[in-house]
């Protein structure tokens, strides 16, 4: 049978190369800083920011929670994680600080 079909046969196997360790340390440096300045220095700055606005929570500012809720601190507990937020005269809540996204202007509930 093989009168029709060729024999195939394996290439010989180059020779390794040499000094490819150089390069690959320094691709994976080159990653290490992208991943460095892209992900993880942001990301740390937004938690910094965060615990920095939780410790400056004080009675009578007016915030967001990440609900979507807007509401008046009327209590602050220093030794607990928790606020009582006042939504209007008659309802008030409990919310954990880090559930709090932001600070609002004096003023913004009334012109809600």
């Amino acid at each position: 049978m093989s009168f029709f079909i060729s024999n195939a046969y394996a290439q010989a196997a180059p020779g390794a190369q040499q000094g490819g360790g150089m390069e690959l340390l320094i691709m994976l440096g080159v990653f290490g800083l992208i991943f460095y300045f892209m992900l993880y220095r942001p990301q740390a700055k937004r938690v910094k920011e965060h615990k920095n606005l939780m410790a400056s929570l004080a009675k009578g500012d007016e915030v967001l929670t990440q609900g979507g809720l807007v509401g008046k601190i009327t209590k602050v507990a220093d030794d607990k994680d928790f606020v009582e937020i006042s939504l209007n005269e008659t309802n008030n809540i409990v919310v954990q600080k880090a559930a709090i996204t932001a600070v609002l202007p004096k003023g913004t509930m009334k012109n809600i």
